[in-house]
Parts: C-alpha cells; structure tokens; sequence
C-alpha cells in the first residue's frame, strides 16, 4: 500500500523490518482518521487495536509480541525481554536483543528514532520530545546499546518524521534552557521574531548521536506538521482547535 508506512532503502537491512507508519490505512473515523494507534485518546479501544495489528500484519510480524511503553516525555530507556513483557513501562525508550519481540513508539510531531546493528545483537526505538532531546535521550541510549555491541561503527540511527524547523516556534525562555545545558545548542535555534525562535529539533538529534561517535545516521525528513494527508500532528490539531487528534506507531523488529 502506498505510503502507510515509510523507510529508507539506504537503510534496507535484511535482519531487520521496520516501518514508519503514516495516518493511512486503518479503520477510524473522524479526528482520528484512519490508522490511530493510541489505545489512551477517546477512539474506539477495539479499532484501534485491530489499527495496530493491521500494521503488525503490513511487516510481516504476525508470530511477534509487539511492546509499547507509557511514554512520559523522558530520557529513560527500558530493556524488554520476557519477564517485563506483560507489565506497563513508563519510558521513552525500549531495548532488547529478543527476536521474538517487537518494539514500537507512539508520535504526533515527536521524533521516532530506531537504533540497530549489523551484528544481530539488538533492536531500540526512541519517542524524542523537546524533553527528551534536552534530557539527551540520545546519550542514554549509546551507554545502553554499547552494552550488546561495543563497536559504534556497527551502529544504524534512523531518525523518523517529525515537526520540522518551520513550525517548531518556541519562546526565548525554552531557547535559554537548551543553551544552558550545552552553549553548542544555540545553532539549533533561529530568530523567528522578538518573542520567538524557531528550533531545529533534527539537527539537534543529529548533532547529539555523532557527537556520541555514530556515524551510520539516516533522516526521513517529513514535516508531520505540514503534511494533514499523511501524518497526525498534535501541534496543528491545537492550531485548528480540534479537541483530539491520532497518532502514529513506529514499529522495529528482527525478522
């Protein structure tokens, strides 16, 4: 089906499926039209459970138990594996090196990153809000996954849709919070007006994994704001003053 989900071909590893998955393709109605994946908005809890399979089902991933974390807009990254599979994870981040588990994350505008190797050893994915990029979500991730495979040169990061520079206004105050955590960050922020910048959320991404020494970095850059078609996005529902809107899911898995 075209474009209920996206990836890279650069980034086309044979022991991986993964797919970014746009609004497309599912069954609901109205605000939340068609593929939301969000069990906690006032959808119908059945629909979009069968939303969720039916994009388990477009991987391939139909023998595979699919884990969601409660995200919260942290940097806490959780590892997954039999024991915890069944219990909420309050993180924003999920790990694991079980290949009968797949890991997904919910967005509407956040960044959705996966995080893998050539040698088998693990699968990550990352929710990545203003938060979390000051948290530095991408630096606790590193001292985790340097636990499964040590050579950073192994390491794949593909960063997902999510709200672009364009429409990322933000106020001074949140510009200064940034730059006290790391003077570097200031490049991420461009004069929008008097009142406010514009924040390169992408770059800053970026900027924090090589900085971290990955060099193996692909970027889908789709703006979800932009996009109404294709991608939810929770800042233009505010815009238009809708009460709810869907989002998306993001699922990694071995093959």
């Amino acid at each position: 089906m075209k474009e209920v989900f996206l990836k890279i071909n650069e980034a086309n590893y044979h022991h991986i499926s993964y797919g970014f998955f746009t609004r497309l393709g599912g069954f609901s109605k109205n605000n939340y039209s068609s593929l939301n994946c969000n069990l906690s908005s006032g959808d119908n809890p059945q629909i979009v459970k069968k939303n969720i399979q039916f994009a388990m089902d477009l991987l391939s991933l139909k023998n595979k138990k699919l884990k969601l974390p409660k995200q919260i807009h942290s940097n806490i990254i959780e590892e997954i594996n039999n024991k915890n599979l069944n219990k909420q994870i309050e993180a924003d981040g999920l790990i694991t090196n079980d290949f009968s588990i797949a890991l997904g994350i919910l967005t509407a505008d956040c960044t959705p990153i996966f995080i893998f190797d050539k040698s088998k050893s693990f699968i990550c994915c990352l929710h990545v809000g203003w938060k979390g990029c000051l948290m530095n979500i991408a630096k606790n991730s590193m001292k985790l996954i340097l636990k499964y495979n040590k050579n950073i040169d192994d390491i794949i990061t593909i960063i997902g849709p999510c709200l672009a520079k364009e429409n990322f206004e933000v106020s001074i105050n949140f510009k200064d919070n940034f730059i006290k955590s790391d003077p570097n960050y200031k490049k991420f922020f461009t004069k929008k007006n008097l009142d406010k910048d514009l924040f390169d959320i992408r770059g800053l991404i970026n900027f924090q994994f090589k900085k971290l020494g990955v060099t193996n970095i692909f970027n889908l850059k789709e703006n979800t704001y932009l996009n109404n078609e294709l991608f939810f996005s929770h800042r233009r529902a505010t815009h238009e003053k809708l009460l709810e809107t869907g989002r998306m899911i993001n699922i990694i898995s071995f093959r």
